[in-house]
Parts: C-alpha cells; sequence; structure tokens
C-alpha cells in the first residue's frame, strides 16, 4: 500500500499561483509514476501531470501545459504541482495519485480543493 497526503490547495484569483505539496508513504518503490488529477463539480476526474521517481520525465494535459509544472523531492518521497496563471476553469479537488503507468493510477490520496475566483 501507498498513502499519499496533499495539501496546499485553496482560494486564489485568477491568474494567481499555487503549489501543491504530497507527501508519499509506505511501499512507495512499487509505483513508478507519481501524478495529479483533477475532480470539477460535475465533471468526471481528469489527468492533470504525472512524474517518474526516478528520471524526472514528466507527463501534462493540454490544458495545463506551460501553466503547471510537476517536481518530486526523492529525499522527501514529496511530488509538487506549481501552478501559475491559474484560470477559474482550473477550479477543482486535486488529487494526488501513484501508479505503474503516467495516465493511470493505483493509488489516490483525499484530495485538496482548489478555487480560482475570476
Amino acid at each position: 500500500q501507498v498513502q499519499l497526503v496533499e495539501s496546499g490547495g485553496g482560494l486564489v484569483q485568477a491568474g494567481g499561483s499555487l503549489r501543491l505539496s504530497c507527501a508519499a508513504s509506505g511501499r512507495t518503490f512499487s509505483s513508478i509514476f507519481m501524478g495529479w488529477c483533477r475532480q470539477a463539480p460535475g465533471k468526471e476526474r481528469e489527468f492533470v501531470a504525472s512524474i517518474t521517481w526516478s528520471g524526472g520525465r514528466t507527463y501534462y494535459a493540454d490544458s495545463v501545459k506551460g501553466r503547471f509544472t510537476i517536481s518530486r523531492d526523492n529525499a522527501k518521497n514529496t511530488v509538487y504541482l506549481q501552478m501559475n496563471s491559474l484560470k477559474p476553469e482550473d477550479t477543482a479537488v486535486y488529487f494526488c495519485a501513484s501508479g505503474r503507468q503516467p495516465y493511470a493510477f493505483d493509488y489516490w490520496g483525499q484530495g485538496t480543493q482548489v478555487t480560482v475566483s475570476s
């Protein structure tokens, strides 16, 4: 099992920035990829970004490319999502996730709310 705990969500005005953090514990060696997904009210959960633990290869949804940056600190078993130039349509619950594929995950955090006001 892998345990994931997110932090850093909140309320921000459009154009602002937030940084989400995700601390991983447990059998983290079983998860090659760490990532973020989000779910807006009334919508399905969607992929946002992911990164490999070892090689640092990153993957992004088209909707966030150039605005969001995923990174990791292996010494702290922590993954970050730096979100810049936020838009109201970025409002959602953001979930940290881990797994063996870049776009599909096996373990999930509890989620953190991000609200972008216009």
